[in-house]
């Protein structure tokens, strides 16, 4: 079972705010600069590849084999392509 979004968003959060502590702790208003910068970039990349898993996630059609279709999964992509 996939981690739950919140939680992931959490641990970046956690991770950028222990860096930017520091580097407000040391007086570099630069690096504070850069990761703020950078935190916001990373979340707004990681939010959409979740959306994607979660996207992918519902169940996929299996055809008679069993198998998952790989038409369903390629026409799920297209619709998460076609939402930018």
């Amino acid at each position: 079972m996939p981690r739950p979004r919140q939680k992931i968003l959490d641990n970046l959060e956690s991770i950028y705010r222990e860096a930017y502590d520091r580097a407000r702790a040391a007086g570099d208003q630069v690096r504070m600069a850069d990761l703020d910068a950078a935190y916001q970039r990373e979340q707004l990349l990681l939010e959409v590849l979740l959306d994607v898993r979660d996207a992918l996630a519902t169940p996929p059609a299996t055809s008679s084999q069993g198998a998952a279709d790989p038409m369903s999964a390629l026409e799920t992509i297209h619709r998460i392509a076609k939402l930018r």
